[in-house]
């Protein structure tokens, strides 16, 4: 099974290569308060259900991080004292607080929330395990530090291949120690990727959501809309085997 690989993200590239404009109705809202999470926007888009794809796919270089990780030096919380290790993901936040709509594209504003990130590839059939393997050692990493993650799991593509992709996996925290990076691959610090975004919910098993995004290339050709050459997944449930039917994830498509 592959998910989402070239067949889907190719339309989309290609389609960012086109020089399409974004319609007035994707503009920038005003910008919520800074100490609260954007709402997404009241007006959702209507999709479309019929692609028509380009053919050409393009790649694009994985964005680097800020910082990296050094378990040896904790996050201090207010007072003095170390936060806790981890939080129970159920009452971890999303990058939008409001819900989306399962039958409707909504235009949203995602922030730049400090998170811990980490870099890989994998084959597309062996994309839940690897995914799920990275945010394993992003929680264990974050927990000997004792640095509380505050929001919901992320993967951010990077590139798509013929036979797989290259992706940053990220944990959302409250901010992120000052610590000098140690040299080598691992765990570092960074933000997670803001912007104007359109959201496309994906209820469903993860072998479905092929679906999903044969949709999101629909409407950004329906629309005209260019968007970024990367994509995230925000697993607002746990991801936890690929023919879990009740799976929820948030596809985010960053708007140029």
């Amino acid at each position: 099974m592959k998910r989402p690989g070239p067949a889907l993200f190719g339309p989309i590239l290609a389609a960012l290569c086109a020089g399409l404009a974004l319609p007035a109705s994707a503009q920038n809202a005003p910008p919520p308060p800074s100490n609260t999470p954007p709402p997404a926007v009241t007006n959702p888009l209507s999709t479309t259900t019929q692609p028509d794809p380009p053919k050409d796919p393009d790649k694009s270089a994985a964005p680097a991080a800020d910082k990296a990780l050094a378990p040896s030096a904790p996050l201090p919380a207010p007072g003095g004292t170390s936060p806790a290790a981890s939080a129970p993901t159920a009452t971890r936040s999303t990058l939008v607080a409001t819900p989306g709509d399962a039958n409707d594209v909504d235009e949203v504003s995602l922030p730049a929330k400090p998170a811990a990130i980490l870099a890989g590839r994998t084959k597309w059939e062996e994309a839940v395990p690897s995914l799920k393997g990275a945010f394993a050692r992003i929680e264990a990493d974050l927990a000997k530090a004792g640095i509380a993650p505050t929001g919901r799991p992320i993967a951010v593509f990077t590139r798509t291949e013929d036979d797989g992709f290259q992706y940053e996996a990220m944990v959302p925290i409250e901010r992120a120690p000052d610590a000098k990076p140690p040299e080598g691959d691992g765990v570092r610090f960074g933000t997670t990727p803001s912007g104007k975004a359109l959201r496309f919910p994906h209820k469903g098993s993860y072998d479905a959501i092929d679906g999903t995004y044969e949709t999101l290339t629909a409407y950004l050709d329906a629309k005209d809309v260019v968007v970024q050459d990367r994509f995230i997944e925000e697993y607002v449930t746990d991801l936890s085997d690929k023919a879990d039917d009740k799976l929820d994830v948030n596809i985010y498509a960053l708007v140029k």
